[in-house]
């Protein structure tokens, strides 16, 4: 294993995420969720050695974290943190040349070797037009794909990011996501992804770390979601008492948009209600219903003549 967590608590003064036993190896890609303020960024600190664990051990490639140096740290996981301090004066390519330099003296120049690897990051992540731009001219999005590049010219075999999406569109969002489960499976880079967003697993990670309660629940992400229905079920935007749900069967995303619908224009109990998503169209039906509807308005005008 790669990494490895023993009995591992994590937090400052007072434990965050307690009794963590858990592994990560080269080839899985793992997405850390949990709300603001469970640890996922203390966690991640912690990995890095910048905050000692309150109990038990971190191993890196079977060596214990906290002897390690920070170069010896930098040479195994490359970091992107949400929030990260603009160099000055520095452009996108100068940004992302840094990854490089935990591997040689500050004052040494870039291989012709090297200055290719960066031209091909920076294209990668579709940033050639702006190689040459001051960072502070540079638009979040952007400014946040220079990091994750300065990253990937690391050439660790481990990267975390902590909310690395945060300031992307879907576009370049998917960009970032495809390119680091490439990397995963063709360079057998381990990466520890942070986010909100559990939809990201389902298409994106291997494993997922899930924070609740003070816990992390590590496994497989599908034995993850199945296991955690709260992550599945649309009921987590529920704040309508008067609302009782019908049975919804449908894909994960309908099945959400179709009870958001509901609940936001209905406080009455619609239990009584079946719903399931068909070719495109939803078939409502109850004891004396059967019909067949193309759109939410339709719905909500059959909702409002039912008596």
């Amino acid at each position: 294993m790669f990494l490895e967590l023993r009995n591992t608590t994590f937090g400052y003064k007072t434990p965050l995420i307690k009794g963590v036993s858990t592994a990560l190896q080269p080839g899985e890609i793992c997405l850390l969720i949990g709300n603001n303020g469970v640890g996922k960024t203390t966690l991640i600190k912690s990995l890095l050695n910048q905050i000692p664990v309150l109990e038990g051990e971190i191993f890196l490639q079977n060596k214990k974290a906290k002897i390690l140096s920070n170069k010896e740290i930098a040479e195994r996981v490359a970091v992107v943190f949400s929030k990260s301090q603009i160099p000055a004066n520095y452009t996108l390519t100068d940004l992302v040349s840094l990854g490089k330099y935990i591997h040689y003296p500050y004052y040494f120049e870039l291989s012709q070797s090297d200055q290719q690897e960066v031209e091909e990051i920076i294209e990668s992540l579709n940033l050639s037009q702006y190689k040459n731009f001051p960072l502070q001219k540079l638009s979040d999005g952007n400014l946040q794909k220079a990091f994750i590049g300065r990253a990937l010219a690391q050439n660790s075999p481990m990267i975390i990011l902590d909310e690395p999406t945060t300031h992307l569109d879907e576009e370049n969002k998917i960009i970032i996501l495809k390119l680091l489960r490439k990397l995963a499976k063709t360079q057998n880079k381990l990466i520890l992804f942070s986010s909100h967003d559990w939809r990201l697993s389902k298409e994106f990670a291997d494993q997922i770390w899930l924070v609740n309660d003070s816990k992390l629940d590590a496994g497989i992400t599908e034995e993850i979601l199945l296991k955690h229905n709260e992550l599945l079920n649309p009921q987590l935007f529920h704040f309508n008492a008067e609302f009782v749900p019908p049975k919804i069967t449908a894909p994960v995303l309908e099945k959400e948009m179709l009870y958001s619908f509901l609940q936001k224009n209905f406080s009455k109990n619609l239990s009584q209600l079946k719903f399931e998503f068909k070719d495109q169209f939803w078939e409502v039906s109850a004891a004396d219903l059967q019909q067949k509807c193309n759109s939410f308005e339709e719905i909500s005008d059959l909702i409002e003549n039912l008596h």
